[in-house]
């Protein structure tokens, strides 16, 4: 839709091809529903959110920053607000009113839109694009194509790598895909007792072959396979080919070792007789606390009183490092975003054209970026599509004039 706009708005004649029954189907779904469509950033803080190639992205954000967006559907008529973490989410609340903006602003435009129309495959001559087939065998000619489809993450809103196939077709590398911003499984089988339980201001540090990949403070879920939630999310875009790693969790980031002693020490003193599992609940959440005395493999049964130093000191080793194994992400139809795609060295980033291919252009998640979440991703697609649009456009305009 980006590229559309911005190409339209820079003179070119466009339509646009969506294979689903409505535009934007995707942005539905994004931030829970509310549309979490950028995050309120500058740009050095925002390339630090971008795991891989971030320095790919920088002519993209100067041709549509956070800031612009913001103006942008400000001007289409959606309002934004910022709230925690600098997410930037529609006044409104709702995601919908973010897609019928930028269709109202397609259509200001004359923008002509093909709802249910897949392309098959692009149309070459020698080595520049003239057009696309569609599934039922009609061509579109054209000057060029702006390749928006998406990576392989959330099928059913279209994303099955249609776009990831036209590169392929047309001789580009791709990246293999891979899931990011997903779920992780555990080796170990305790969090499948914990399902559900959310925990809040804590420190998960992930590691790879003994190097630290991510550290960060934050909220965590426990589920059915290992973890979830926003740390573990982030952690996914940097974890190895294999998924797999290593992840010490602080439950008690806010304390030191020796203050976490102290505080066991007043603790167990005022309990007397009453059941470590029982006192533990003064520290962490009732389910954590009912595991975790055999977590530091210490008798829970026991009194206070009973507990000698040496499973105290287990007990405090344990709340500031508690250890998971990853053994793999869960699968990539579960995750949010894409990892891979088409190789940046195979697209110019100060136009998002083709290296090898005149007239074809790529934007969003086809391409080999990802981010962290948090408003990041999105950007980067809109971003990208306003600079891919645009340069199409350019291109046109000079072609004609030769």
């Amino acid at each position: 839709m980006l590229a559309a706009l911005f190409a339209s708005r820079a003179g070119a004649t466009v339509t646009l091809l969506e294979r689903n029954e409505k535009l934007g189907k995707k942005l539905y779904i994004t931030g829970k529903g509310r549309c979490n469509v950028t995050n309120q950033c500058d740009t050095d803080e925002f390339l630090q959110n971008v795991p891989r190639n971030p320095r790919f992205l920088y002519s993209a954000l100067r041709c549509l920053n956070p800031d612009g967006m913001r103006a942008l559907l400000r001007e289409l008529g959606c309002e934004t607000k910022e709230e925690r973490g600098r997410r930037v989410f529609p006044v409104s609340d709702k995601a919908s009113d973010v897609t019928r903006a930028l269709e109202r602003g397609l259509r200001q435009a004359g923008v002509r839109i093909l709802l249910n129309t897949r392309v098959r495959q692009l149309v070459m001559a020698e080595k520049s694009v003239t057009g696309v087939q569609l599934e039922d065998g009609r061509t579109l000619p054209c000057g060029a194509v702006v390749v928006a489809t998406g990576g392989l993450s959330y099928p059913s809103t279209g994303s099955t790598g249609d776009g990831l196939r036209f590169a392929r077709e047309t001789g580009h590398s791709l990246v293999p895909c891979r899931p990011s911003l997903v779920g992780l499984v555990t080796k170990e089988a305790w969090p499948q007792a914990l399902q559900g339980l959310s925990l809040k201001n804590i420190c998960l540090t992930g590691l790879s072959c003994g190097k630290i990949l991510y550290s960060e403070l934050g909220e965590m879920l426990f589920t059915h396979f290992g973890i979830s939630g926003p740390l573990a999310l982030e952690l996914s875009s940097h974890l190895p080919e294999n998924g797999r790693g290593e992840i010490f969790l602080d439950l008690k980031p806010g304390l030191t070792e020796e203050q976490l002693t102290r505080r066991l020490s007043r603790d167990f003193a005022a309990a007397g007789k009453k059941k470590l599992a029982t006192v533990m609940q003064g520290l962490l959440p009732m389910r954590l606390a009912a595991i975790f005395p055999g977590l530091c493999r210490v008798d829970g049964e026991q009194t206070c009183s009973q507990v000698p130093a040496q499973n105290r000191a287990k007990i405090v080793h344990t709340l500031k490092c508690l250890p998971l194994t990853v053994t793999g992400t869960r699968p990539i139809d579960e995750a949010v975003i894409t990892r891979g795609g088409v190789d940046v060295r195979m697209i110019n980033p100060a136009v998002m054209a083709s290296r090898i291919t005149d007239g074809l252009y790529f934007a969003g998640e086809v391409i080999d970026v990802d981010a962290h979440t948090g408003g990041y991703n999105l950007q980067i697609a809109f971003s990208t599509g306003a600079l891919a649009g645009k340069s199409a456009a350019g291109y046109l305009e000079k072609r004609t004039a030769k």
